[in-house]
């Protein structure tokens, strides 16, 4: 098995409220759509539970090739994941292993119509510009601090 995600990947992912999952269609019109329930299982794959996503599944059995982003807004950096999908259904026998994080996380609140099992090839890093062309006066600190001005929000003191 090769090891796509390292741990700051896995720490971001595990941070994430929601991550983007991008397919395309038969014509390769291309579908972004949030999913908020999501797991790194290991060092190449990530499990998707599919709860109300049934344009992504009909994507997925068309053309398996996805990316799935992973952005934290505030410091405006994040991480692509490009990788093969499938869609694992309930009645595979291997349905259970891979459902096993996301059925934890959300109990019965959601029904898990399927998984769709992403075994990544590439992880590239997602950064806004400004740390390319203000290296010497950008910082994470100074985007968090300009997109909390820009949102009008605050952080609690636990998360600054």
């Amino acid at each position: 098995m090769a090891v796509i995600f390292n741990s700051d990947h896995k720490a971001m992912a595990e941070r994430s409220v929601l991550c983007w999952l991008a397919t395309a269609d038969e014509g390769g019109q291309p579908n972004v759509s949030p999913k908020e329930v999501f797991a790194v299982v290991d060092d190449e794959h990530i499990v998707v539970a599919n709860i109300a996503s049934p344009g992504s599944a009909k994507n997925i059995h068309i053309n398996g090739k996805v990316c799935l982003s992973f952005i934290d807004v505030f410091a405006q950096k994040g991480f692509k994941v490009y990788g093969v999908a499938r869609d694992v259904k309930p009645s595979e026998t291997e349905y259970f292993r891979w459902a096993e994080p996301l059925r934890m996380m959300v109990g019965d609140r959601f029904p898990i119509h399927s998984v769709f099992l992403v075994r990544a090839t590439a992880v590239e890093p997602i950064i806004a510009p400004s740390y390319r062309l203000y290296p010497s006066e950008t910082t994470e600190a100074s985007q968090v601090q300009a997109a909390l001005c820009t949102y009008g929000v605050r952080r609690e003191s636990s998360n600054v």
